[in-house]
């Protein structure tokens, strides 16, 4: 798989309207689910106990956090794109995000990822990236949604 390369503004400004591409599979393994977990405090029943979430949960096993699918996303953004010539990028928002489908322990997950608009704000690039995190083989995306990044580069 090929990434994309940006060098400059005026390269981000000419991919405006486009599908930038996709990322690998990862997957989503229990050992990732219990770090996050320890991480975020958040040791919920669903994410954490698999007996448990084999006997009670809809899904019939543990299931990712949410914030954790969303986490993985400059990871997943990085193999589909690489941005060159910058002085820093800086995550700044995220806007419309809504999770659609859970992801369950071992699932294989993909970032795709659009380019909806560039605004040159004094020499800083806004980008807005529409994102959907695919789930290997089932119809409906984990979520959808729209991330903004802050790239300052080093040249015009």
């Amino acid at each position: 798989m090929s990434k994309l390369t940006i060098r400059s503004l005026a390269e981000l400004e000419a991919c405006v309207g486009l599908e930038l591409g996709a990322s690998t599979l990862h997957t989503i393994t229990q050992g990732q689910i219990n770090q996050f977990a320890a991480a975020t405090l958040d040791h919920q029943w669903i994410h954490v106990d698999a007996e448990r979430a084999q006997a009670e949960s809809p899904f019939q096993s543990t299931i990712a956090h949410g914030y954790l699918t969303v986490a993985l996303l400059p990871y997943l953004w990085q193999q589909i794109v690489v941005i060159e010539n910058l002085k820093m990028q800086v995550n700044y928002e995220i806007e419309s995000l809504r999770f659609n489908q859970a992801v369950t322990v071992n699932s294989q997950v993909r970032l795709r990822a659009n380019l909806l608009s560039v605004a040159n704000l004094r020499g800083i690039a806004k980008a807005r990236v529409g994102v959907t995190l695919e789930i290997e083989d089932i119809k409906k995306p984990a979520y959808t949604g729209v991330v903004t990044f802050l790239y300052h580069f080093t040249e015009q």
